[in-house]
């Protein structure tokens, strides 16, 4: 007698299982594919937060770096002004005509003026470029107003100290007189 090809019931709860067992399979495929996905995210989001992060740190060492000598550049800066002021007092060719000592000695102040303005240099300590500029109140602080032909209103016109920056830092504002327009009595 030929077999019955109709499957027992054992053989369809086996088949039954095979297709669950697929359709898990392939569940769980599709959730761990998932998991992966949010995990590799997460990795690429962690990598980028801490890039961020190193490079906030290395702006804040430099940053640390720059202005961490600010109050002493301050204070040299009252010397390198004295320099400049003794300098400006003396007439340098008569001297060098009438005493050569004195003319030295001039000499190695001017000197040393120069090698100030150089270690300014290094250090990113610079000079606020102010005159014939427009007054700019985070640069300059305004000590008087005065009435100068050929000068537009608001313009720098006069240096009475100069200013300096110390990177992207203001050091000390420039003392600044600043120009305006002529009253009507002076016209």
């Amino acid at each position: 007698m030929p077999k019955n090809k109709t499957k027992s019931s054992s053989e369809k709860k086996s088949e039954k299982s095979n297709q669950l067992s697929q359709k898990d399979e392939e569940r769980i495929r599709n959730d761990l594919e998932i998991k992966i996905k949010e995990i590799e995210n997460q990795l690429l989001t962690s990598l980028a937060d801490n890039e961020n992060l190193r490079k906030r740190f290395d702006r804040e060492k430099e940053d640390l770096s720059n202005y961490v000598i600010s109050n002493f550049a301050k204070e040299i800066l009252t010397v390198l002004d004295n320099l400049e002021r003794a300098l400006q007092t003396v007439d340098t060719d008569k001297i060098s005509k009438e005493d050569k000592n004195f003319s030295q000695l001039i000499e190695g102040i001017e000197l040393t003026e120069k090698q100030i303005i150089n270690v300014f240099e290094k250090f990113k300590i610079e000079k606020i470029k102010s005159i014939n500029e427009k007054f700019d109140p985070n640069l300059h602080q305004a000590m008087f107003e005065l009435e100068k032909d050929g000068i537009e209103e608001g313009t720098v016109a006069e240096v009475v100290q100069e200013g300096y920056t110390i990177g992207e830092r203001l050091l000390r504002p420039a003392l600044v007189g600043v120009s305006k327009k002529k009253s009507e009595q002076n016209q």
